[in-house]
């Protein structure tokens, strides 16, 4: 059964057989390959990554589960009277997110709106984001948030300011028949940390009554429960908690920021590689010293990453992280990712120049909308003003909008949110025995019985904003 600890040889290039078999689609035959090789002698870090592979071509698959024939007819429902040479045109300029799976066409789940993410100079598309963006619902949250910040810039107010106090329920539950009645499941939920933007976490209520709670400034802080599963039933745990959030707004002079202590923990900490995503690969330092050049200041190498990035991405979503072999060496590479892989990038680069910078996240919980969202961002630390955030994602969007607010997501954050976690694949209190479905984040928590982890596929996640 894979352990944790397999995750984190996901970086370690595969056999060039088993890669040629997937580019081709051959999955079933790469499988075939790789427990081939399991069977002669193998050093543990290539025996890890081989059964890794293992599991990672059946969650790909699962993301990658619209057939073709299904596929067009999405098309045909999401745009009315599609000719075919329009499809063609798409898929001709790489709109269209699929792979080959066995000789068929199999998409992404979420391919129309990565469609309409990357298809930019194209009437069809441009149209129905038109009509995507001017719902109610959409204008409304991009309003309150707009008016939030601006309040803050506005305020004359510094550091961390307008509390905001909120309380969430969050449930899962596990499909009947996911594993044997009878049989035991432990489940980690993530619970709010207790430090920087975040103070004042309560819990309310938690079912099953009997829990674990790690230490309140935990990297990757959980609840933990244990409950057997019924006989042809859901399997519920529910934590209900209180928490205040605030926002932080900091004017910098960058003519008084202060080169580092190079032997201090953070700078140590926070500038170094963490396998398997955080490398320094050969690329990622050609691409950050072409960024930043012969720039010395700290803050301005990381405004200068900052605006390299949100001009140059496309948000776009991507199947589970798990799938991924080296995230920020994707997102660099392709342009593209969602709100994680942009900061993972962020934080890769800005590492890579000497300004520490780590992973925080949760969720986004706009007051507009019913319940919140998962979402990933980033911090950088400058000398001596301390801890600063990058929102990457937002501030490529706002880039577009407002500039005022693209300017805030450099350095500042909004009270929307939640926070979860400070650190990627950061193992759990108590330990999870089996690899995750998320090795690198917590935002919907997870599950595993004696028999191994339990799959995303298997259980449900509802986030109630009260």
């Amino acid at each position: 059964m894979i352990s944790f600890s397999h995750a984190k040889y996901v970086h370690i290039r595969l056999p060039e057989d088993v890669q040629r078999l997937e580019l081709m689609g051959l999955f079933d035959a790469a499988k075939n390959k790789i427990k081939y090789l399991l069977k002669h002698e193998l050093s543990d870090s290539m025996k890890k990554r081989l059964e890794y592979e293992l599991e990672r071509i059946e969650r790909l698959l699962k993301d990658y589960n619209v057939p073709e024939e299904e596929a067009m007819k999405i098309l045909k429902k999401e745009f009315p009277n599609l000719p075919l040479e329009k499809v063609k045109e798409w898929e001709s300029k790489g709109y269209l997110d699929f792979i080959l799976v066995n000789g068929k066409k199999y998409y992404y789940r979420r391919f129309v709106s990565n469609l309409l993410f990357l298809c930019k100079d194209d009437e069809v598309c441009l149209s129905k984001k038109k009509e995507l963006e001017s719902r109610e619902d959409t204008r409304k949250s991009r309003e309150a948030l707009k008016s939030h910040v601006l309040e803050i810039i506005n305020s004359g107010r510094e550091g961390y300011i307008f509390p905001r106090k909120v309380r969430v329920r969050l449930k899962v539950s596990l499909k009947p028949g996911a594993v044997p009645a009878g049989e035991l499941v432990r489940c980690w939920l993530p619970f709010p940390r207790v430090g920087d933007q975040q103070t004042d976490v309560k819990l309310i209520s938690a079912e099953p009554s009997e829990y674990v709670i790690a230490p309140q400034n935990y990297p990757q802080r959980t609840i933990y429960f244990e409950q057997k599963m019924p006989e042809n039933k859901p399997l519920e745990f529910m934590v209900e908690f209180e928490y205040t959030i605030h926002a932080f707004y900091r004017r910098i002079d960058p003519s008084k920021v202060e080169l580092y202590d190079e032997n201090s923990e953070i700078y140590r900490r926070y500038t170094k590689e963490e396998p398997p995503h955080i490398i320094f690969t050969r690329y990622l330092k050609e691409l950050a010293y072409s960024i930043v050049g012969d720039e010395e200041n700290p803050y301005l190498k990381a405004r200068k990453i900052y605006d390299w990035l949100t001009r140059n991405l496309t948000y776009t979503y991507v199947p589970e992280y798990c799938a991924f072999e080296s995230i920020p060496e994707f997102v660099a590479r392709n342009l593209r990712g969602d709100c994680g892989f942009q900061a993972l990038l962020f934080i890769t680069l800005c590492r890579i120049v000497g300004v520490p910078a780590r992973w925080q996240s949760g969720w986004y919980a706009n007051p507009t909308q019913k319940g919140p969202g998962s979402h990933d961002w980033a911090q950088f630390y400058i000398e001596p003003y301390g801890w600063l955030y990058a929102d990457i994602s937002f501030g490529r969007r706002w880039r577009e909008l407002d500039k005022r607010l693209h300017e805030f997501y450099f350095g500042n954050i909004d009270n929307f949110r939640t926070v979860f976690n400070i650190d990627i694949m950061s193992q759990f209190e108590p330990p999870k025995k089996y690899i995750r479905s998320d090795p690198i984040d917590n935002q919907r928590g997870e599950l595993e019985w004696e028999g191994g982890n339990i799959y995303f596929d298997k259980f449900e996640t509802q986030m109630i904003y009260i």
